[in-house]
């Protein structure tokens, strides 16, 4: 056969032209130029690169959520289609927690024993260890671009290998660490290889200078000491300590809002949670010390009663907006040390004066601590609310109006096995934790960014001698 670089001879172009006529001889043309492409394109190979994919937890595991108002515990597997199942579930009222922290360790015990064992019971299993939220300690979120040289500059550099990754985290966590303080998580945003910004995963590219942008989150050491020796009081380890505002987003903002920007508001009983979200990253964490409980103490001393009737009156009649009829409904409301047949009448006017202020002051303080973190425009075009508390009427339409976006209520997604009563915004932070503990949400899954991280100073000085001389 003649060598396809060589040009067609005229007699055969004619042939050719006149072979278009007839179906015939058009086929010896057609065999021709296929044999020409096949030299022209690379030859195509059957064995493609591994795509490195989130490696899905085996075997059942366990998440706590330890609130002021609750503790709820979910065990999860992780199905063949990599779809998450829920085989128990527990829960609990909450006591020994004010605030999100720990202030009776006894108390806190037995209400979590008591979650964790109906959830054991439910999926016919024992748990060794769980992945607990964290909503105490005073967590704080911050932002560190952190520069590493790869190579000489003047040979071009070298290719950006796992171990680059792990060093620039680990430097960023050197930087990081505060007296009396701990990191939960170190979350790596973006990468920059020499001036090219804005790349997911610098592996195999060539660079002599690698940058990393990472979202750093710590708490007082002293709270998670104690909240181990909670977890471990109850014959539990604690496989992770996770971000309660990180866990929430998870399970309530779908990926189009974590990509384009929005901001997740959990209002809890004890803390209200602030979780902002862009380009498919969490950019900032907040928890602010005002929750749901703040709004049922208020009512149990304007109206003289006790903390459970405050609560049913808060969950009933409850609004943040009021109405013509507001002072003609009058509420029948049991006074605090009268006899049971002793009752007040107040107008409902009275509760929604009483729950507005609070509601209000709760919206301040988020739209205060976004300001101050420079994230008025990063926060995204939509809020999203959950929590028990934002399901008093008016909630939605008050964020809207001091917050100036649109705001829409957040649900925990579809979780095969969860039962009806905890698919409640009120749940969405154990959600978001069971999630979590599967492998969603996590920047470079495939690596182990802590492997080899040194444990004090003087070791941390000995690796940055080795790998800079």
């Amino acid at each position: 056969m003649r060598p396809w670089h060589e040009p067609l001879p005229p007699t055969l172009v004619r042939f050719a032209a006149q072979a278009l006529k007839g179906r015939g001889r058009y086929f010896f043309l057609s065999a021709h130029m296929n044999e020409m492409s096949r030299r022209l394109l690379p030859p195509h190979t059957e064995a493609e690169e591994p795509r490195r994919t989130r490696h899905n937890r085996a075997g059942p595991f366990g998440v706590l959520d330890i609130g002021t108002t609750k503790v709820a515990c979910l065990i999860g597997r992780t199905e063949s289609d990599g779809s998450l199942r829920v085989l128990g579930f527990g829960w609990q009222r909450g006591r020994g927690v004010r605030v999100g922290g720990i202030v009776d360790i006894e108390d806190a015990e037995r209400a979590i024993r008591a979650a964790v064992g109906q959830a054991e019971d439910m999926a016919d299993t024992r748990l060794r260890a769980v992945t607990v939220n964290l909503s105490c300690g005073q967590p704080d979120s911050r932002l560190f671009n952190v520069q590493w040289p790869i190579g000489n500059a003047a040979t071009g550099g070298r290719v950006v290998v796992e171990q680059d990754i792990r060093r620039v985290m680990v430097e960023a966590r050197d930087r990081s660490v505060t007296d009396g303080r701990e990191i939960l998580h170190s979350l790596p945003l973006s990468f920059m290889v020499d001036k090219t910004d804005h790349v997911a995963d610098p592996r195999g590219l060539f660079c002599s200078t690698l940058t990393a942008r990472l979202h750093i989150v710590d708490a007082e050491a002293s709270a998670l000491r104690t909240l181990g020796a909670c977890i471990a009081r109850c014959d539990l380890d604690i496989a992770e300590v996770v971000s309660a505002p990180m866990a929430a987003g998870l399970a309530t903002l779908v990926e189009d809002e974590r990509e384009m920007g929005a901001t997740m508001i959990d209002m809890g009983g004890g803390t209200t949670g602030v979780a902002v979200f862009a380009e498919g990253h969490l950019l900032h964490t907040a928890q602010l010390p005002i929750g749901g409980m703040h709004i049922t103490s208020d009512l149990a001393r304007e109206l003289v009663t006790t903390v459970a009737h405050a609560e049913r009156m808060k969950t009933l009649h409850g609004n943040v907006q009021s109405c013509a009829d507001d002072e003609r409904e009058f509420l029948t409301v049991p006074l605090v040390g009268e006899d049971e047949h002793q009752f007040a009448k107040v107008p409902r006017s009275m509760v929604v004066n009483v729950v507005r202020p609070r509601v209000e002051e709760i919206f301040q303080l988020v739209h205060d601590r976004l300001e101050s973190a420079g994230l008025m425009r990063a926060m995204g075009a939509r809020i999203v609310l959950t929590g028990g508390a934002c399901q008093l009427a008016g909630v939605r339409e008050m964020a809207a109006h001091m917050l100036n976006k649109p705001v829409r209520l957040g649900r925990p997604s579809t979780l095969r096995g969860l039962p009806d009563s905890a698919s409640g915004p009120a749940f969405a932070t154990a959600a978001g934790l069971l999630a979590w503990a599967a492998g969603a949400g996590r920047t470079l899954e495939d690596i182990d960014l802590l492997a080899n991280t040194p444990a004090g100073p003087l070791r941390r000085f000995i690796r940055y001698l080795r790998e800079r001389f």
